[in-house]
Order: C-alpha cells, then structure tokens, then sequence
C-alpha cells in the first residue's frame, strides 16, 4: 500500500522520484532522534531529508535544519553543537493541532474561565 501511495501522492513519505533518486546518487550522512534520514550527492550540492512518519518540517531539529541549509558543512553526527544548560529539547510545532497552546480563557479550553471582575453590558 505504501508503494501505491508513493507513486500518487506526495505527502506520504517520499515519492518514488525521491525514492528513485535516493537509492540512485544519495549518500546516506545521518539520522537523527526522530529517525529522519539525512542525504547528499557525491559532490555535496544537494541535501535532502526523508522523514520518518508524517511530513512535517518543523520534526528536523535545529542542528540538522543548519546541515541541510548548508549553514555549516560538517553533519551533526561529525561535529555536534554546544548546546547550554538551559536549552529544551527540540519538540515539533504543534500549532494547529489539538496539544497546540491555549492560554487561560481561550475558548478551546475544556471549561472556560470564568470572570468575577467583568460584567456584561446591559442596554437602558
């Protein structure tokens, strides 16, 4: 079935152009903590990622995002950053999707706040 829907459908996994061209002139330089596999060409110039699971950007962490934009050349596997004490963990953008943030008073809460300072408008 994953076959059939590379061969229609971009948005699962990498499309059989991809997959062709992968298998063809990639050279495999890393995987990350998500299982995303990293590539490039033989001469470097291309760099692409084939994401384990849903496509989604924002899953490529701060230190591969660099790689892949050729921000600097050496893979995360090879030289990994320093990173400080008080940094979190790269997580994926949730915005859209129901772990997504809402603040106190939002209507997407489960039982909105209710207000003791605020008095509704009455007409005289």
């Amino acid at each position: 079935m994953r076959f059939i829907l590379s061969l229609i459908t971009w948005w699962n996994r990498e499309t059989l152009g991809t997959r062709v061209f992968t298998w063809r002139k990639g050279i495999k330089v890393g995987e990350d903590a998500a299982g995303n596999l990293f590539y490039k060409n033989k001469d470097g110039s291309k760099r692409w990622v084939i994401f384990n699971g849903d496509i989604d950007a924002s899953k490529v962490s701060p230190d591969w995002h660099g790689w892949l934009h050729f921000t600097w050349n050496d893979t995360p596997t090879d030289a990994p950053l320093a990173h400080k004490v008080w940094e979190k963990p790269h997580q994926k953008n949730t915005t859209g999707t129901l772990a997504a943030y809402a603040p106190t008073g939002s209507l997407r809460q489960a039982s909105p706040a209710s207000r003791a300072d605020y008095e509704a408008w009455q007409p005289e």
